[in-house]
């Protein structure tokens, strides 16, 4: 599964590979930022779905803020589209999970069935930046990737102190809930994530 996006912003290329992980899985997670390559390695470790991603500034643009979220917009629909490729064998399409690291916990839960929406809170005051990135930005790609995958995600901290922690318990928790959304039940073949089944839209002008 590939997905490209190129605006006069960004350039972002995303592969899935269903089969798993490859022995060198890292060396394909390229972005600008440090922090944010490492919580993509933690999304494909958890979720044991092998990704591949090429994310670029456009010349002459460098805006951090613009690429978190375009990132996430992309990885979102290239999840989608997998997704709906995989509902023919069982694949339940929801799932939660939770993360925890030392000090730090927090739960996810998602739900792919067309509605996007990005649910946050934190029972702790979280750092405003987080290694090479701004906490904002790491918040605002989770969001872009529910944009891209219209799917509803909550997403709780529950505890933590050190930003790092806190990050990466959260990606830890959204990785394993995409491992139970991706998770097979035969019994559940050609079911979508909700009772109101496939949402089509008929359109006049």
């Amino acid at each position: 599964m590939q997905v490209t996006r190129k605006t006069n912003e960004s350039k972002i290329e995303v592969r899935l590979d269903p089969a798993g992980l490859g022995p060198d899985y890292k060396k394909g997670l390229y972005t600008p930022c440090a922090m944010l390559s490492h919580m993509l390695e933690h999304i494909a470790y958890r979720s044991g779905i092998g990704i591949v991603v090429d994310c670029r500034y456009d010349d002459g643009f460098s805006l951090p803020h613009v690429l978190f979220e375009d990132l996430g917009i992309t990885l979102g629909r290239a999840f989608a589209e997998l997704l709906e490729r995989q509902r023919a064998q069982g694949a339940y399409g929801f799932g939660d999970a939770v993360g925890i690291i030392d000090e730090a916990y927090a739960r996810a839960a998602f739900s792919f069935e067309s509605r996007a929406l990005f649910v946050f809170d934190s029972q702790v005051a979280i750092p405003a930046l987080c290694e090479d990135c701004k906490s904002e930005d790491l918040h605002t790609f989770l969001d872009g990737f529910c944009q891209g995958a219209r799917c509803t995600l909550h997403l709780d901290v529950c505890k933590g102190e050190n930003a790092h922690h806190i990050w990466e318990a959260c990606y830890r928790a959204v990785g394993s809930a995409l491992e139970r959304v991706f998770a097979k039940n035969p019994t559940r073949a050609g079911k979508t994530s909700g009772v109101a089944g496939a949402i089509p839209f008929e359109i006049k002008v």
